[in-house]
């Protein structure tokens, strides 16, 4: 007796179709699972006894042999146990299905007593369903993941006799309707005012940095004592940024949803991710892997923010392994002779003091540094001057004085990301049909093709390049900063004032990391 099932599992953050093979055959009764099966899939042949038992149905006492191809693939998870239930039912003869189970996919986890628990990576797996072409897929009532955003038939049940009932009378069943609401019709409770840069006093050089770097998509780091307001703007960031579109949600929500994480997006699904790993993360934990792969922290920041606090206190291992997806915006990792690419295209921001007591070059008569200059040294050189390089913006924030405390607030987080917003649409239009979207993205010779200088203004840039020994990457990131500059401005070319202002931002890596 045989009979076939098809089910799902993921590996990193992709879905792939399983096919679950069933054979019963005579001879001493038991059960084996081939195919790279983990020890959680393996476990499966006590839930599945169980749940058959426990939901009325004959367990048989005969050779059970289940395989699960493709066999060179590693399964890991307890999505498979329904699709065993399901394929020993049929297999029997104890069900007879009036449902094409070639266009069938069955996912879920079986309780022994029978019913069907939640499963994380729903939407990976249903996604490559429908990408192989299969018309249903059954899932646990109980998964809270929008299955139904996948756009196919997806039907939830809670026991594993419902999914009997299904397979023999197909008709008293209708696909579930959740999650077809367009996701920007969504409440955002985030974005209703619980950050908001008007709570931030002052800075406005640091606060007008930001907005450029949101409009641009370009890398800041932020130096400064302690106490003024590093962390805060930092938090409101996401505020300013423009919503996901549906295809970036559901590529952020599927990477979210294959490391069980998902509910941490509940009421932020069109907003972009913000993730602020401690400094003690490990580079697994912050570039994903291990035994059974998963993205880390570089993944889960992707069309979001990567907040870095107290930047030096990171590992240089960790800083180091973070210079190659800022500027290919992927991570690839290859466990067990299968190659995974996981997608990181994030924003980074980074904060720091100036030396380990936070005053040095902001002394004030109340605080005044007290590191050695070898302290200082020590501390700064944490940072590796390639990795520095790579970061766009760079500016001080400096401790408001009181009188600038006083004074009216400067504009909230919805003044600015209309600006964000109007920047953003005049370089997908000078983009339309490229590969890139921002004007961080550009390089060698686009850099030139679409931000065309003066002679004036070539020439200022020269000498200014020959004065302070900045690096050609340093001075393609003025170029495209400043082309930034001119699109907030709404100036279709670049000139002399948009190029001193992007300077400025460029200017702090000479001041705290020359010596």
């Amino acid at each position: 007796m045989y009979t076939r099932i098809f089910s799902a599992a993921v590996i990193g953050i992709e879905g792939f179709c399983v096919e679950v093979e069933v054979d019963i055959s005579n001879g001493l009764p038991c059960f084996e699972v081939s195919g790279l099966a983990a020890s959680s899939v393996r476990e499966a042949r006590d839930r599945v006894r169980a749940a058959i038992r426990n939901s009325g149905f004959e367990f048989p006492l005969q050779r059970i042999t289940i395989n699960l191809a493709p066999a060179d693939v590693r399964k890991a998870g307890s999505m498979l146990d329904c699709a065993m239930a399901v394929g020993i039912l049929v297999a029997t003869k104890q069900i007879f299905p009036r449902v094409d189970l070639n266009g069938l996919l069955v996912l879920g986890e079986l309780s022994l007593e029978g019913n069907l628990r939640p499963i994380h990576g729903i939407l990976p797996m249903v996604l490559a369903a429908k990408k192989a072409g299969f018309q249903k897929v059954m899932i646990p009532a109980t998964c809270v993941e929008e299955a139904e955003r996948g756009k196919l038939p997806v039907y939830r049940m809670e026991t594993l006799n419902h999914c009997v009932n299904f397979l023999t009378n197909p008709s008293n069943w209708v696909p579930a309707k959740r999650g077809i609401t367009a996701i920007h019709n969504k409440k955002n409770t985030q974005e209703e005012g619980f950050l908001c840069f008007r709570d931030v006093k002052g800075n406005s050089h640091a606060k007008k940095a930001l907005e450029v770097a949101a409009a641009g998509n370009h890398h800041v780091l932020m130096v400064g004592p302690p106490g003024t307001g590093k962390t805060m703007m930092a938090k409101r960031f996401q505020t300013i940024l423009p919503h996901l579109n549906e295809e970036q949600a559901l590529e952020v929500d599927c990477i979210y949803s294959s490391s069980g994480i998902l509910s941490e997006r509940d009421g932020f699904d069109c907003m972009p991710p913000f993730r602020a790993p401690h400094p003690t993360i490990s580079v697994v934990g912050l570039t994903g892997g291990g035994a059974i792969p998963h993205p880390g922290e570089l993944s889960l920041a992707h069309h979001g923010v990567l907040f870095l606090d107290e930047l030096p206190e990171f590992s240089r291992s960790v800083l180091e392994i973070i210079r190659q997806p800022i500027e290919e915006g992927k991570i690839i990792i290859i466990r067990n002779g299968i190659r995974m690419i996981f997608p990181s295209r994030f924003l980074l921001i980074a904060s720091l003091n100036p030396c380990p007591c936070g005053f040095n070059g902001f002394e004030k008569d109340q605080h005044a540094c007290t590191c050695s200059q070898y302290e200082v040294k020590r501390y700064r050189k944490k940072l590796s001057g390639p990795f520095l390089d790579r970061i766009d913006v760079q500016i001080e924030v400096p401790r408001v004085d009181v009188e600038e405390m006083r004074q009216e607030t400067g504009p909230s987080s919805k003044e600015i990301k209309e600006r964000v917003e109007k920047a953003r649409e005049i370089q997908s239009g000078r983009f339309k049909g490229k590969s890139f979207q921002f004007n961080s993205d550009l390089s060698g010779r686009w850099i030139k093709h679409y931000i065309p200088l003066s002679r004036s203004s070539e020439k200022w840039l020269h000498s200014l390049y020959d004065s302070l020994g900045i690096s050609n990457r340093s001075f393609d990131k003025i170029i495209k900063m400043a082309r930034t500059i001119a699109d907030l401005a709404g100036d279709e070319k670049v000139g002399e004032e948009h190029l001193s202002e992007a300077v400025q931002y460029r200017t702090l890596d000479h001041r705290f990391w020359s010596e």
